[in-house]
C-alpha cells in the first residue's frame, strides 16, 4: 500500500513535468504568449506579435479604436511562434488563460462579427455620458452601488454608440470586453466574468449582480450582456477551427480570464488586502487590494472586483491609472532623434542618467493620451515647463519625461492613501519602464515605498491562472512556487527629500490646469 502511494506520487510528478500552460496577454500595443511548465512554474518560451506597436486608430481627437480581428491575428502569431520556439507538442498544453486590456468595448452581431472597431480603454468620447449619469443617478447612489462614477467606462461607451450610431447599435447581439472576444474566438462561446462586468461599470456591489439601474438609465437591454463565468473555471474548450489556426489541440481547456491590471497583480501574487502591484507599460498603474468597498468620492481612482474575490471573502482592487506612460517614452523614441533613426530605450536611459534629478528645472506633465481619471476625466494634454533653449537637450527631455510619469503616479498614490490604503511594499514585473534604473530610483524615492521586481508578466500570470482554474494547481501558493524576486530597492532619505521638493513644484504647475 505504501509502495503504491509512493508510486502514484512519483507518477503524478513525472506527468507534471510533461505538462504546460499557455497564457495570452492581449494588450493595445502587442499580444504576448507565454508557455509555463506546470512542474516548475517557470516560463519556457515567450513570443510577442507584432514586434512594434499595433496600430491605434484615432478618427477624431480623443478617440482610440482597434479592430478586434487584429488582436486575434497577433494572438495566433504569438501562439505559433511560442510553439515553434519551445518545440513541445500541443497536446501537452493542458489549459489556456487570457489577460486583456481593460474597459474596451467589442460589439458583435448574431454571427459573432464586430459591428464596428472596438472603442478601447484610452478613448475619451464617452466622458460626457458618464458624467451626466453620475449627476442624474446621484453621486451617492453611484458610489455606494458601483463604487465608481460611470465615467468613461464600457457602459458609457455603449451608450455613446446608442446615441451616435443607432443603426450599428440596433445590429448588436452581444457586447464583450477584449478578453471576452479572444475567449470567444478560441471557444465559440460568448461569456464574461464578474470582474469584467465590474470594470465596465456593469456591476452593482449592493445587489451583487448586474447593474440594472445603470442599464435602465442608459436604455440598454440587459440581454446584450454575456453570460457570467467564474474567473477560475472551465470557460470553454478550443474549437476545431481555432485549433487549426493556432496549432493547438482541439478541446484544450480555457480556464482563466481577467483584465490586465487585476491579472498583473495576480501574476505578482498580490491577492490579499494591503498588497500592491504596479505596471509601467503603455499606461502606468498602481493597484492595491482591499477587503473593503472602498471608493474615491471624485472617482479619480477606481474599484473593481479582484481575481481573488470569493463569496465568503470579498476582495476588491483599487486602481489608479496614468494613460501617458510607456506611450510617452515610445513617442520620444520615435520622434526625437532628428532624422537619425529611432532611439533604443537603453540609449535614452543612458542619456537621461547624465543629468541630475529635476532635469535642471525642466518639468513635464505626461497627460497626452486621452482623458485622465486621476484628473477627474479631464484631458489637459502633455506639456513642458521651464524649457531653456540654451541649457536643455535630449537628455533633459528624457529625464523630465520619466520623472513626470512618476510624479503623475505619485499624484494618484496620494488619493489611494487618502482612502486608507497603505502599502508597505510595491511589487512589479521587471519589464517595460521598470527596466530603467533611473525610473526605478525616481519611483521609489517619490512614492516613498520599497519596490520589489519579479520574473513575471501578464502572459505568465494568465498561464498560472489557467493552472488554478483547471484544478492543476490546488492553491495560489502552489501556482507561485516558481515566482522569483530579481531586484529590490528601498527609498533613500536624502533622495526622498530631493524628489519631494521637485514633486511639489510639479504639482503646483498641474494645479494651474485643474
Amino acid at each position: 500500500m505504501v509502495i503504491s502511494t509512493i508510486s502514484k506520487y512519483f507518477w503524478r510528478q513525472f506527468n507534471r513535468m510533461q505538462q504546460f500552460l499557455l497564457g495570452l496577454d492581449i494588450g493595445s500595443s502587442a499580444v504576448k504568449a507565454t508557455l509555463v511548465s506546470v512542474d516548475s512554474g517557470k516560463s519556457i518560451a515567450s513570443a510577442q506579435s507584432p514586434k512594434e506597436e499595433m496600430e491605434m486608430l484615432a478618427p477624431k481627437s480623443g478617440w482610440a479604436e482597434q479592430d478586434p480581428e487584429i488582436w486575434w491575428e497577433h494572438a495566433v502569431k504569438s501562439i505559433q511562434i511560442c510553439l515553434t520556439k519551445s518545440g513541445i507538442k500541443s497536446e501537452s498544453i493542458k489549459a489556456i488563460g487570457v489577460a486583456y486590456q481593460m474597459h474596451g468595448l467589442v460589439a458583435v452581431d448574431k454571427n459573432g462579427r464586430p459591428v464596428r472597431p472596438s472603442i478601447i480603454w484610452c478613448d475619451s468620447r464617452a466622458v460626457e455620458f458618464g458624467d451626466k449619469a453620475f449627476k442624474e443617478l446621484g453621486s451617492e447612489y453611484c458610489l455606494s452601488h458601483f463604487l465608481n462614477s460611470p465615467g468613461n467606462f464600457t457602459a458609457s461607451k455603449l451608450k455613446w454608440i446608442k446615441e451616435n450610431e443607432p443603426e450599428k447599435y440596433a445590429s448588436i447581439f452581444k457586447i464583450m470586453l477584449p478578453g471576452d472576444y479572444i475567449a470567444y474566438k478560441l471557444t465559440d462561446e460568448i461569456t464574461t466574468t464578474d470582474t469584467g462586468l465590474s470594470e465596465g461599470i456593469f456591476w452593482d456591489y449592493q445587489q451583487e449582480g448586474v447593474a440594472d439601474s445603470l442599464l435602465k438609465h442608459y436604455g440598454i437591454d440587459r440581454s446584450l450582456l454575456a453570460d457570467i463565468k467564474p474567473i477560475f473555471s472551465e470557460q470553454g474548450k478550443l474549437t476545431a477551427k481555432a485549433a487549426k489556426e493556432t496549432g493547438l489541440k482541439e478541446g484544450t481547456l480555457i480556464s482563466y480570464r481577467a483584465g490586465d491590471q487585476p491579472n498583473n497583480a495576480f501574476s505578482l501574487n498580490v491577492v490579499n488586502p494591503g498588497e500592491t502591484a504596479a505596471t509601467a507599460g503603455t499606461s502606468g498603474v498602481i493597484y492595491s487590494v482591499t477587503d473593503q468597498k472602498a471608493f474615491d468620492p471624485k472617482s479619480r481612482v477606481n474599484t473593481f472586483i479582484h481575481v481573488s474575490n470569493k463569496p465568503d471573502s470579498k476582495k476588491n482592487g483599487v486602481l489608479l491609472c496614468v494613460n501617458g506612460t510607456g506611450i510617452l517614452n515610445s513617442w520620444l523614441r520615435k520622434n526625437l532623434n532628428a532624422g537619425n533613426g529611432v532611439f533604443e530605450y537603453q540609449e535614452m536611459n543612458d542619456l537621461a542618467a547624465k543629468v541630475p534629478a529635476g532635469a535642471n528645472g525642466l518639468l513635464m506633465l505626461p497627460f497626452g493620451n486621452g482623458a485622465e481619471r486621476i484628473l477627474e476625466n479631464k484631458s489637459i494634454q502633455s506639456s513642458w515647463h521651464g524649457l531653456d533653449f540654451n541649457q536643455h537637450n535630449q537628455a533633459h527631455i528624457f529625464r523630465a519625461a520619466q520623472e513626470g510619469i512618476v510624479f503623475a503616479l505619485k499624484y494618484g498614490f496620494e488619493i489611494l492613501q487618502s482612502m486608507g490604503l497603505k502599502s508597505k511594499v510595491i511589487r512589479a514585473g521587471q519589464a517595460n519602464m521598470f527596466l530603467s534604473p533611473l525610473f526605478r530610483q525616481a519611483f521609489v524615492n517619490t512614492i516613498g515605498v520599497p519596490l520589489e521586481l519579479y520574473d513575471t508578466d501578464g502572459a505568465k500570470g494568465a498561464a498560472l491562472g489557467a493552472g488554478v482554474g483547471a484544478g492543476i494547481y490546488t492553491s495560489f501558493e502552489e501556482a507561485f512556487q516558481g515566482l522569483t524576486k530579481l531586484h529590490e530597492e528601498a527609498p533613500d532619505e536624502k533622495l526622498v527629500s530631493e524628489y519631494e521638493n521637485i514633486y511639489q513644484h510639479w504639482k503646483l504647475i498641474l494645479n494651474n490646469y485643474l
